[in-house]
């Protein structure tokens, strides 16, 4: 199914390229840290997105359990998708933080274990991540009822979507000495208008189907 694998691979570059908190810890966990606990952060930024995407995906299960109509699923995740497009355009602030120094330090296991909570808690705590998770388990969620295995179809966005990201996340760690001077304020504006801009595009995609639905 090509149509799904497509919607993983946009959507997980789409959760790649948001400026939030997490990206910054990244970084600054390899560079202050070493490679070892960037690798340790971002497992435990993973395995919060699995947590709070099986949590909304039962959520919007009870939604389509409760709602007979699809329209009101979809406009639920478009009024979310618009909400966050308009934020992520208009109001998102970007916090620029000065350079780190790269530094290599022994790591002990309880030290890596409280490096996985804090990737862990960071992202989960994290309101916008859990917006965006519900937004579009809501969206996917409708266009997944309209094929005829749903389960299969939700599978292959969501599990290429977090595999997409999982990998830009180790990539992040792997070349944090690179990247991060090329996080200039200028250049994390740009990247938070496109996020912006996709995520209205989405936004009247699904606003558009929700009217078409009977």
């Amino acid at each position: 199914m090509i149509a799904p694998l497509l919607k993983g691979l946009l959507l997980g570059f789409l959760l790649s390229i948001s400026i939030g908190p997490v990206i910054f810890a990244i970084l600054k966990q390899s560079l202050t840290n070493g490679r070892r606990a960037g690798y340790i952060f971002v497992a435990g930024v993973s395995a919060s997105d699995i947590a709070l995407l099986t949590i909304c995906n039962i959520f919007t299960a009870l939604f389509t359990m409760v709602l007979t109509h699809k329209a009101i699923i979809a406009m639920v995740g478009a009024g979310f998708l618009l909400f966050m497009g308009l934020y992520t355009l208009f109001f998102k602030k970007i916090k620029f933080e000065p350079g780190e120094e790269d530094k290599d330090k022994p790591m002990r296991k309880r030290d890596l274990l409280a490096i996985f909570a804090s990737g862990f808690f960071m992202n989960t705590l994290n309101p916008s991540v859990f917006l965006f998770w519900f937004a579009w388990t809501a969206a996917i969620g409708v266009s997944a009822e309209e094929t005829s295995n749903a389960l299969h179809y939700k599978l292959i966005v969501f599990g290429t979507c977090l595999l997409f990201v999982l990998v830009t996340d180790l990539a992040k760690v792997a070349l944090a000495s690179v990247l991060r001077p090329k996080l200039t304020e200028r250049n994390m504006v740009l990247i938070n208008r496109i996020s912006g801009l996709i995520i209205l595009v989405f936004s009247a995609a699904l606003f558009y189907g929700a009217f078409n639905y009977k």
